[in-house]
């Protein structure tokens, strides 16, 4: 099964033990779930996680770096080749040509905002509490 993680999730995940945080967990747990990333994804990721406000999160930076590394490591790295102009925020149609490139089964997100679709082509897109009980059923 091929995941995408929105950037959201990766946040939410190294905040709180919550839903984002058991997608992630599993997903590098379970072989048959293969994270993808493209470079414009994993540098958004590390930007983000590098920002200020989140100084204030006790040992945030050292638990995303090893995130971070693990993701480099373990993730397919999918090269696209389309751009998109679906979505208002042209980071989220990072996400779309991500998906199209690689065939994702899902887009995890807790952008419900701009994500108002729950499919796209043959990608769902899905909360995190919806890949949660889609992996732990």
């Amino acid at each position: 099964m091929k995941i995408i993680l929105d950037t959201n999730i990766i946040v939410s995940a190294l905040i709180q033990r919550s839903y984002p945080f058991f997608v992630v967990d599993k997903i590098f747990v379970d072989s048959s779930l293969k994270l993808q990333i493209s470079d414009a994804l994993f540098k958004e990721y590390v930007e983000v996680l590098h920002r200020d406000k989140f100084k204030r999160y006790t040992d945030f930076f050292l638990r995303s770096k090893v995130l971070l590394s693990d993701i480099y490591e373990l993730a397919e790295m999918v090269q696209t080749t389309t751009k998109l102009n679906i979505i208002k925020d042209s980071h989220d149609n990072r996400l779309l040509e991500l998906a199209e490139a690689s065939n994702a089964d899902f887009i995890v997100t807790g952008n419900t905002n701009d994500f108002k679709m729950k499919k796209y082509k043959i990608t769902q897109i899905v909360s995190a509490k919806e890949m949660f009980e889609l992996l732990f059923q």
